[in-house]
């Protein structure tokens, strides 16, 4: 199966530069990460994060915390994360990430992970 676009963006993100954002397509070179399967076991009650949308790594800046509740800033839209995207497992990479899709043209959260600072 290959590596989905998600998680080669996500990967990608993660190891080439982790002080900002990053997206990308699966050109192969993931394939044998050992996040790989960790990346694709991700999933929250909207479905697996790496299916269709593309996972970024945000900026403390872009993300808050009120009373166990998330916002992100997606596209200069801040976004409330809904109850059933919020990703509970240990987070391997330590950044505080999110996945993404559009309703109707609007930013979405699909899935969020706090970073280890939360």
């Amino acid at each position: 199966m290959k590596f989905s676009s998600l998680c080669a963006g996500t990967l990608l993100g993660v190891t080439a530069l982790l002080t900002f954002s990053a997206q990308a397509r699966d050109d192969g070179r993931y394939a044998n990460s050992p996040l790989k399967p960790w990346f694709e076991s991700l999933h929250s009650e909207f479905g697996q994060c790496c299916t269709d949308a593309d996972g970024y790594v945000i900026a403390d800046v872009d993300w808050e915390s009120d009373r166990g509740r998330y916002r992100v800033r997606i596209d200069d839209e801040w976004v409330v994360v809904p109850e059933g995207a919020l990703i509970t497992v240990p987070n391997k990479i330590g950044r505080t990430m999110v996945w993404k899709h559009y309703i109707d043209g609007h930013p979405r959260v699909r899935c969020f992970m706090p970073g280890s600072m939360t």
